[in-house]
């Protein structure tokens, strides 16, 4: 019997860097979506396409939706790809995994990680490095005198770069920390960690027992925005540092599943701190897939109960850029577009793969494009934009 996976999210670039690469393999790949026009729909590697409730404003049809899909018909593996579906899955693991293989972390663990608090208190607690960080009281009284400025203002719980804000001076602090405050409650405030040491991403699988599987570090080589957000050119590097950092802060959480942990290396004093945690698979996953580290297919294997010695070794100096939007954006707002390193218009370097532009599969591009039209009639499209 052919093998079979359930993708979901079809939107993000993450989830056709799984359809390619599991369909590739032979997979048969159903990919769902709340809307058709999206991009990995497009890919020739999508068996199968599906058309579910939204997972943020129809929680209880979606999963009636999936507990129906998945046992009408056989997946040997689910893979959520965002937050909002692998919160709600996570919710109903137990039930999820009578039928297919769902591998994640807890509901709890998930939340916990989310919150950017509950994450720097913990990596205090565990001696792992970390910016200092200020929490605001009920009262939203400041402790100005304690603040070290420049300050960055934080949302808890957000994606990417949505809600930061970064604050120059002490009198700027409180109307910026209320404006952050009505949209994202009780934002932290932390220190601000000077540029120049590198931004570093460590990704990592641990299975049911809190082991790790696989491992890799990639260095964001430009970002949108461009004082710091997600990768639009990145590269796999050798960072033993990050790389044990990482490992001890998953394990020390007993992690399951996929996980991203950033870090950014202080130039005053060298040494990588603490920056965010993401539960779910990050936008760049194409890079480990190409660098050696197919997470994707590792998982699949794991779902077969295949046994493999842990990948904690791969090629170094591998490339990946998200060219549509992320790195058309960042030259339009980086004032040094024209010194690039590596140059914007270096399009055909033999170690940068793209996100979504293929020879192999170039539908999806015009999937991507198409994407942009939902805009006007679909009010959700909004926060997916904002990602």
């Amino acid at each position: 019997m052919k093998t079979s996976v359930l993708v979901t999210d079809g939107h993000f670039r993450k989830t056709l860097a799984v359809v390619r690469s599991l369909g590739r393999k032979g997979v048969q790949v159903t990919v769902g979506e709340r809307t058709f026009l999206n991009t990995s729909f497009f890919s020739k590697y999508c068996a199968r396409r599906l058309i579910y409730p939204s997972p943020r404003h129809a929680q209880d049809q979606f999963i009636e939706f999936f507990l129906e899909e998945i046992k009408k018909n056989r997946y040997d593996c689910l893979f959520p790809m965002e937050e909002e579906t692998l919160l709600l899955l996570a919710k109903h693991h137990s039930e999820i995994s009578q039928y297919t293989y769902l591998l994640s972390a807890d509901l709890k663990k998930i939340e916990f990680v989310r919150d950017k608090g509950n994450l720097m208190q913990f990596a205090e607690k565990i001696g792992l490095p970390a910016p200092r960080t200020f929490y605001v009281s009920p009262s939203l009284s400041l402790p100005l005198d304690s603040i070290p400025f420049p300050a960055v203002i934080k949302p808890r719980i957000s994606s990417g770069s949505l809600g930061i804000v970064y604050v120059n001076k002490k009198e700027e602090l409180i109307p910026s920390y209320q404006r952050v405050h009505e949209r994202f409650p009780f934002p932290i405030i932390q220190e601000w960690i000077p540029d120049g040491g590198g931004i570093y991403g460590f990704s990592a699988l641990y299975d049911e027992n809190s082991r790790v599987k696989a491992a890799f570090v990639h260095k964001k080589l430009r970002m949108y925005p461009v004082q710091g957000g997600p990768s639009t050119l990145g590269e796999g590097v050798e960072h033993p540092q990050v790389m044990e950092m990482g490992l001890s802060l998953l394990k020390s959480l007993n992690w399951v599943g996929v996980g991203m942990a950033e870090f950014k290396v202080d130039p005053r004093d060298g040494i990588p701190k603490l920056m965010e945690v993401n539960p779910r698979f990050w936008g760049s996953l194409q890079l480990a897939i190409v660098s050696g580290v197919d997470f994707p297919y590792l998982i699949l294997k794991m779902a077969r109960r295949e046994s493999f010695e842990p990948i904690l070794h791969y090629a170094v100096g591998k490339r990946f850029r998200w060219l549509l939007l992320g790195d058309f954006l960042h030259f339009f707002k980086n004032p040094q577009r024209f010194h690039l390193h590596p140059s914007f218009f270096d399009f055909f370097d033999p170690n940068t793969c793209y996100d979504v532009v293929s020879r192999d599969d170039p539908l999806p591009f015009l999937g991507s494009v198409a994407t942009l039209f939902t805009f006007l009639y679909d009010p959700e499209m909004k926060r997916f934009l904002e990602r």
